[in-house]
């Protein structure tokens, strides 16, 4: 009996160790490129807010294709893909596409083809939504009112869909949270474009008066 429990333990360890030693090196890949990914993420919208689109597109396609090989690596070990750095870059690189797609106008990435979890993909919107709002304040720096009410309107959407999601945080990954910080950017953003155009309409007011007043050479 000894002999057989021996046999049968060395053929569990053996088999145990050959599958650990596959994912850690898959674990130590997936990490090298999560951090490569959520780089390329960063300068991608980064480039977007400066109007360097090529620069944008060029980084955002890298991350794509980053994001894919990302997962595919992944695809053998289930539990490495829903680890959470694996989440944070996936959850980045929806904050990229998106963030880049609303501040341009340009169409928004398929949810279907990303294959990303949807807790993950809300996550990044919830994200891309409150990075609206450096791009909004750029936009009433340059006097583009309009534009900067557009990206509200949207950061107001966002938050009206998002809010709805209730269920707890074991299955939307954090979700509530954000979309609470989510709320207070956007009220803070609705504050800065209101003071903003008041401030313009006073400025005009005060223009308009002073052409009507003689002149006092």
């Amino acid at each position: 009996m000894n002999e057989e429990l021996q046999s049968w333990l060395d053929t569990l360890a053996a088999l145990a160790e050959e599958d650990m030693a596959a994912q850690n090196a898959v674990r130590d890949e997936a990490l090298k490129a999560s951090r490569e990914l959520i780089r390329l993420c960063s300068h991608a919208i980064r480039a977007g807010h400066r109007d360097e689109w090529d620069a944008a597109e060029s980084l955002l396609a890298d991350a794509d294709a980053a994001g894919c090989a990302l997962q595919a690596s992944l695809v053998p070990y289930p539990g490495l893909m829903y680890a959470g750095y694996t989440q944070d870059a996936l959850k980045e690189l929806v904050e990229a596409q998106v963030t880049l797609a609303l501040i341009s106008g340009r169409s928004l990435p398929s949810v279907e083809a990303a294959g990303i979890p949807l807790n993950t993909y809300l996550n990044g919107v919830c994200e891309a939504a409150s990075e609206l709002r450096r791009r909004s304040l750029d936009e009433l720096r340059r006097e583009r009112f309009d534009e900067a009410e557009r990206l509200l309107g949207a950061m107001d959407m966002v938050y009206e869909v998002l809010m709805s999601f209730g269920y707890p945080d074991a299955i939307t990954s954090g979700l509530r949270r954000r979309v609470d910080q989510l709320r207070g950017v956007l009220e803070r953003t609705r504050g800065d474009i209101t003071n903003s155009l008041q401030m313009m309409q006073l400025r005009r007011t005060l223009e308009a008066l002073d052409a009507t007043l003689p002149d006092r050479d």
